[in-house]
């Protein structure tokens, strides 16, 4: 797996390919040799258009490595759209299974794509930020970042 790591206006990204796929954008350093691919450098280019509000959605192919239950979560969360806020339960419900709010909050914390996959854009039923992986203030700039920018 090669990774690389950049510095943003959140703080550094360690963003990781594996098989010509995204497998990781994380907030701290993770396993594999460092070496700056064309995937990586593109996915860099896209968060840095994303950091601006030149961007709303990613086109980098992605490896989504879970259970099933867990890659079900993911796709939903990337239907969210950009600017939107939903709640675990509205997950939860949106992949049939209404009762599995805590669940999608346990599948949200093993989310290995951060922004792309944007777990950030889910908080608590009660309108609460709650768990991420870059921390609620990371959490919380995103939310208002899309805020600024959404059309």
């Amino acid at each position: 797996m090669n990774k690389f790591n950049y510095k943003t206006c959140i703080g550094e990204i360690w963003i990781a390919e594996e098989n010509n796929k995204i497998v990781h954008v994380a907030f701290s350093e993770i396993n594999g040799i460092k070496n700056e691919t064309p995937l990586i450098i593109e996915t860099f280019k896209q968060l840095n258009e994303y950091f601006i509000g030149e961007r709303t959605n990613f086109n980098v192919p992605l490896s989504l490595d879970g259970t099933l239950f867990q890659t079900k979560v993911w796709n939903e969360l990337m239907k969210i759209p950009y600017g939107q806020i939903v709640s675990y339960k509205y997950i939860a419900e949106k992949i049939g299974n209404p009762n599995a709010s805590r669940a999608v909050g346990l599948a949200n914390n093993k989310n290995k794509i951060a922004i792309i996959v944007p777990c950030h854009r889910v908080i608590g039923s009660n309108k609460k930020l709650v768990g991420y992986a870059g921390g609620l203030d990371i959490k919380k700039y995103l939310i208002n970042l899309e805020q600024k920018y959404k059309k």
